[in-house]
């Protein structure tokens, strides 16, 4: 569980004036929730998953995942980013397996994990591939399956689909909510579509304008809207996993 408690956030812009970014912002993630967190550009919604994932420090409050106070990354989380972030220079394969190259995997089981995760994600037979011959889809289901190779808790993602044109988004959602339900990590999932934010989320968050505040939080939107688009009445695992 990640408990976030009273966070603040301020930078310092360049003229030396002083900007909060989030302001006593109480939120909990729940384990093998999918959480997705809405708000205008400039909210504090990336500054807030960046806290969670170690990689910024805030002014005041507290995050603590099952207990434990966050004082910087660690290996129960995993950060998918807008802009892929793969290795140029290395194959899909390579890059999948990175992460589980930093931890002394041996060679024989980064490359099962790998090959199994690619498979997960749709691109079996692209093992050897390099990033610049993949469309943007592609690269950004390499990213995800990166993530998912070091096995995390939680998956921390930010505005993931937002580079990639509006079919390929919408044939990335449901292969996420596939592979969530199989995986059932605990999920952070930034977003400034509204439709994105309901057609995902168990719960979505819905952020102010700066200084970012927690203005609403509504329970229950994915399964319903699913269970409402299922032509069987089905539950939303059995509609997703046709």
């Amino acid at each position: 569980m990640i408990e976030i408690s009273n966070l603040s956030k301020s930078f310092v812009g360049q003229d030396g004036s002083v900007v909060t970014a989030l302001s006593g912002v109480d939120l909990t993630v729940h384990d093998n929730e999918f959480l997705t967190i809405l708000g205008p550009s400039g909210c504090g919604k990336t500054t807030l998953l960046k806290t969670v994932a170690g990689l910024l420090s805030w002014n005041s409050g507290d995050i603590t995942i099952d207990g434990s106070p966050v004082r910087g990354p660690g290996p129960e989380r995993a950060m998918v980013f807008q802009n892929f972030a793969l290795l140029p220079w290395a194959t899909v394969m390579e890059n999948v397996a990175f992460g589980l190259q930093l931890r002394g995997v041996s060679k024989a089981e980064r490359k099962r994990k790998a090959a199994s995760l690619i498979d997960m994600v749709g691109l079996g037979g692209f093992e050897s591939k390099r990033p610049n011959e993949l469309s943007g889809g592609m690269q950004q289901r390499v990213g995800i399956a990166r993530a998912l190779a070091v096995e995390p808790k939680i998956l921390l993602m930010d505005e993931p689909f937002g580079a990639v044109d509006e079919q390929t988004r919408r044939l990335l959602q449901e292969e996420l909510l596939h592979i969530w339900e199989q995986t059932r990590v605990t999920v952070m999932f930034i977003t400034h579509s509204m439709e994105e934010a309901v057609l995902l989320g168990d719960r979505v968050v819905l952020m102010s304008a700066r200084p970012g505040r927690i203005a609403e939080i509504v329970a229950g939107v994915r399964p319903i809207i699913r269970r409402a688009a299922s032509p069987t009445g089905a539950p939303a695992s059995a509609a997703t996993s046709s």
